[in-house]
């Protein structure tokens, strides 16, 4: 372990595949981790990963804005999904539509209560697999599959619009484009299609985003021909290997 880190950073998602992993290896890193759960369920876990649990709803303006205002933190990491187990296809339909609504609506509700807390750096979750069909492999600056129909134009569209909202706002917002992710608590234990990321790797690149790095876009995926992550590599100091070696 380097040099340890001072500070608070709160995380939107701490309970979700990726918040899992990452929430201990931040604290390893010296941060106050303030992680957000909309279930008070969860918060036990969170406790025993060692973050100081908040509950609150990414849809509920004043209760999310209370949450930072309380917090204080110096960096936002917003890992907001709304996915069913094991990315049941029959319940994908309406969870596109939930996820398109987080990234949307959910992420300006963010992005208000992360200025009201003082936040100065936020590090978002994006996709790596939204992008229009055009030369391999995807680079950041690639456009986006915002006009097609169903499903994918809906991911895309909400995908832009995190996006957008995370680069124009005042502070220094970066985008991490995951690849389609696997590992622990993902339903699946190896890579599956184009563009894989384990989950661990995943969970590094926003601890790596927290202090490095200067504000844009990040493709993170394996290499495979699909998309191009020698951005996050030159900039971040990232790994596709990167795991976690505490067993767990």
């Amino acid at each position: 372990m380097g040099q340890l880190m001072t500070g608070t950073i709160f995380l939107a998602g701490a309970s979700g595949v990726v918040g899992r992993r990452l929430v201990p290896i931040l604290v390893a890193e010296g941060w106050r981790v303030v992680g957000m759960t909309r279930s008070a369920t969860k918060t036990e876990l969170l406790k025993e990963l060692g973050a100081f649990p908040v509950v609150a709803d990414v849809f509920d303006a004043i209760r999310l804005q209370r949450a930072f205002t309380e917090a204080r933190p110096d960096i936002v990491i917003h890992e907001l999904t709304d996915l069913p187990p094991r990315l049941d296809p029959s319940r994908m339909e309406e969870a596109t539509l939930r996820n398109a609504r987080i990234r949307d609506e959910g992420t300006r509700n963010l992005m208000t209560a992360a200025l009201a807390g003082g936040a100065r750096r936020i590090v978002a979750q994006s996709i790596a697999f939204a992008y229009a069909h055009g030369p391999l492999p995807h680079v950041e600056e690639d456009r986006l599959a915002t006009d097609a129909d169903g499903r994918a134009g809906t991911s895309a569209r909400g995908v832009a619009s995190l996006e957008r909202q995370i680069l124009e706002a005042p502070l220094e917002g970066l985008v991490l484009r995951y690849g389609r992710l696997y590992g622990p608590g993902t339903g699946s234990d190896a890579a599956i299609g184009q563009a894989p990321l384990h989950v661990d790797a995943a969970a590094r690149a926003a601890a790596l985003a927290v202090i490095r790095g200067e504000p844009g876009v990040y493709n993170l995926a394996e290499e495979d021909g699909a998309v191009s992550s020698e951005k996050a590599k030159r900039l971040l100091g990232w790994s596709s290997d990167w795991r976690r070696n505490d067993g767990l």
